[in-house]
């Protein structure tokens, strides 16, 4: 199976949606390469990043799912590399 690697930038401004999110994360696990969230206390907001290496489409549905929570939002930068395994 073709996989990628990306990053998932996340700004979360509802910290009420926290929780979800994190279920999310954790649904797609076996796929996260690390993760590093930072609190920006002064706006109220969390700048979360994640690296994947995973097939396009649990790439998409990760992001898709994350994006679709209230008050959070995502952008998804691709490796142009594609690895095999």
């Amino acid at each position: 199976m073709e996989t990628r690697v990306a990053v998932l930038g996340i700004i979360v401004e509802d910290t009420t949606s926290t929780a979800r999110l994190n279920e999310i994360l954790h649904e797609y696990g076996d796929y996260v390469i690390g993760r590093m969230g930072v609190p920006y206390r002064t706006r109220g907001i969390n700048v979360i990043s994640v690296a994947v290496d995973a097939p396009m489409d649990r790439i998409s549905a990760l992001a898709g799912k994350v994006g679709a929570l209230p008050g959070v939002s995502v952008k998804t930068a691709y490796s142009s590399v594609k690895f095999e395994g």
